[in-house]
């Protein structure tokens, strides 16, 4: 009979431990809500981070694996370039295009006919 309450109590006792436990894990997740586009830039800096570490142990040196970042640096804008170029070009007349203004359908066909 004795033991009975005992283990009863300390059943509601590991209950009640449980849920303050549980809310105290919800009032410490609400007061550090992390941002999601933050997050991302944090682990897209710590694989860069990982990156150049691969790299360095790879090379042999910082410095060398600084060389070499740098000179794959270098190709990949030196193939954007004429890309950007191209498209700069393309939407600049597309704007010009668009600013001049429309002819009435029977002007066209009129100097079609000519």
């Amino acid at each position: 009979m004795v033991g009975d309450r005992r283990d009863a109590h300390a059943d509601d006792l590991k209950a009640d431990l449980r849920e303050a436990y549980e809310r105290g894990r919800k009032d410490e997740r609400a007061t550090r809500k992390r941002h999601p586009v933050l997050m991302t830039f944090t682990v897209i800096a710590a694989a860069v981070g990982l990156a150049l570490m691969a790299l360095a142990a790879f090379n042999g040196s910082f410095g060398g694996a600084g060389r070499v970042v740098d000179k794959n640096l270098a190709v990949a804008a030196d193939k954007a370039e004429p890309a950007v170029r191209g498209a700069a070009a393309d939407a600049g007349e597309t704007l010009r295009e668009a600013g001049q203004p429309q002819q009435p359908a029977a002007a066209q066909t009129a100097d079609a006919a000519s």
